[in-house]
């Protein structure tokens, strides 16, 4: 008589074991694709948020100086407390197409004043914060003011190639022959009379 006999030495894979390699597997790919996203944006974060600068000035002035081709961005200029108001002071540097220009000040901007107190004891309604372009060669200087906090958020960049201008036309569709059916006459019998 032969017996059947079975090898129990070899123990299979519980099905649980399977599931926890899958799992740690795929978390192993999540965490991967997540670091990757994290990353990505870190670095675009960094690249963008870098541009703006802000600045507090309560004793000394701020000067930025504007290279040719270069423009500066002013999104923000307000001011707290004091009793005079900030102003953004610009002077213009060797203006070769405008000689009579070089060295010429003017006031651009004013700050916008922050009124702290709400509600019936308001002194005054908020300002609108006005922002302002200034291009290059130029000087700017924020002079302090007594007993107040200016505050300026600003953005050098450089101006736009100044290469051709590409124009892009779009065309227009021309307009197509279609043909339309028209009924055409056939003809019918006349009767003919008959002797």
């Amino acid at each position: 008589m032969r017996f059947l006999y079975f090898d129990l030495r070899q123990t299979p894979i519980p099905i649980g074991r399977r599931l926890e390699n899958a799992y740690l597997q795929t978390m192993k790919i999540l965490f991967g694709r997540y670091l990757v996203a994290c990353v990505m944006l870190g670095i675009t974060t960094f690249v963008f948020a870098g541009e703006f600068k802000s600045r507090i000035i309560t004793s000394s002035p701020l000067m930025i100086t504007i290279p040719d081709n270069h423009f500066l961005k002013v999104s923000n200029f307000t001011q707290e407390g004091g009793v005079d108001r900030g102003v953004l002071t610009v002077t213009l540097n060797d203006q070769s197409d405008q000689t009579s220009q070089t060295g010429q000040t003017a006031n651009v901007l004013t700050a916008s004043r922050i009124d702290s107190s709400t509600g019936g004891a308001s002194q005054n309604p908020p300002e609108i914060i006005n922002r302002v372009i200034i291009a290059g060669p130029a000087q700017v200087t924020v002079a302090p003011v007594l007993g107040a906090t200016l505050f300026i958020s600003y953005r050098k960049l450089p101006e736009a190639s100044t290469g051709t201008t590409t124009v892009v036309i779009a065309p227009t569709p021309t307009p197509t022959v279609t043909s339309t059916p028209t009924v055409t006459p056939t003809p019918t019998a006349t009767p003919t009379p008959t002797p």
